[in-house]
């Protein structure tokens, strides 16, 4: 979706980091970084952007993503009010492709997880009993030190190599380096699109952020998100709209004005667009689940 700041996590003297997350928010920052991530949301909700894909995320949902491959997990914005007790919760791995000594995955016993990493440059969300039974062992892993917890580490890389509970994210795989120029740039779009998405979002105040014009902007935005800016905006709108229909009693119509559009038409067939079905069917749903 955007270039994004990157981030150097494992010093040299370990084989991989682990960290127990918590805080008031997820970091906010869209960023990337050379390492391999696994993550698990335990506590918290809000939108999640990986490469060029966006979805509201929850508790329970566990993400591998690859080298380079651009996130942020954005918390509600409830998660930024000073008074709130809510907090979110989490745990991360990292580790490099070669954690294990140069060349390892061109051995015949790591083929499998030769192909997770190759996977892994899409981004992967996994689901299903596998995933239920990697969370519960990364919160084992916490406590683990030295040869037990690569070991252990190995037993979870094992089993999301071998199972096909998952699903892509991105549309397409990511390797290109860093520009932190461009991450500067985008990021002021993505924070203004967030503070701003409920009103009307005019291209001349995006394009005056990053000192461009309208049309430089919107041809600049297509080429680092793959997707107009109209689209993207949308999509945000929408996934708010996903979270009000499933834990509010508002109407339709309201829902509608709540997230920026400015007609009930408009609302309903970006809606079924993006989420193939209409906001009622959608809520029903849900709520048969």
């Amino acid at each position: 979706m955007k270039t994004a700041l990157h981030k150097s996590a494992i010093p040299p003297s370990q084989i991989f980091v682990i960290k127990d997350l918590e805080d008031k928010h997820f970091d906010p920052i869209w960023h990337a970084h050379s390492e391999y991530q696994l993550f698990v949301v335990l506590e918290g909700t809000g939108t999640r952007f990986i490469g060029d894909s966006i979805k509201s995320f929850r508790p329970g949902e566990l993400i591998l993503t690859g080298p380079h491959v651009p996130h942020v997990w954005r918390s509600d914005e409830a998660y930024f009010d000073r008074n709130s007790a809510d907090i979110t919760r989490g745990i991360v791995i990292y580790l490099n492709e070669n954690f294990l000594g140069d060349h390892i995955l061109e051995k015949e016993e790591m083929l499998g997880l030769k192909k997770l990493f190759v996977k892994s440059m899409r981004g992967l969300e996994f689901y299903g009993a596998k995933k239920l039974q990697v969370i519960e062992m990364m919160k084992e892993l916490v406590g683990l030190q030295g040869i037990p917890s690569v070991i252990h580490l190995l037993h979870i890389l094992e089993i999301l190599a071998i199972t096909k509970e998952y699903h892509y994210i991105s549309s397409k795989a990511y390797d290109e380096g860093i520009d932190q120029h461009e991450t500067d740039r985008l990021n002021k779009v993505y924070e203004y699109a967030f503070k701003n998405f409920r009103k009307k979002v005019l291209l001349e105040d995006l394009a005056e952020l990053l000192h461009m014009t309208p049309t430089s902007f919107s041809r600049y935005f297509a080429m680092k998100n793959n997707k107009p800016f109209s689209r993207f905006i949308a999509e945000i709108r929408i996934k708010h709209a996903c979270k009000m229909l499933t834990e509010t009693d508002e109407s339709i119509a309201q829902i509608c004005y709540d997230c920026g559009f400015n007609t009930l038409s408009n609302f309903n067939r970006q809606f079924k667009e993006l989420m193939l079905k209409k906001p009622m069917q959608y809520k029903k749903e849900f709520m048969s689940i």
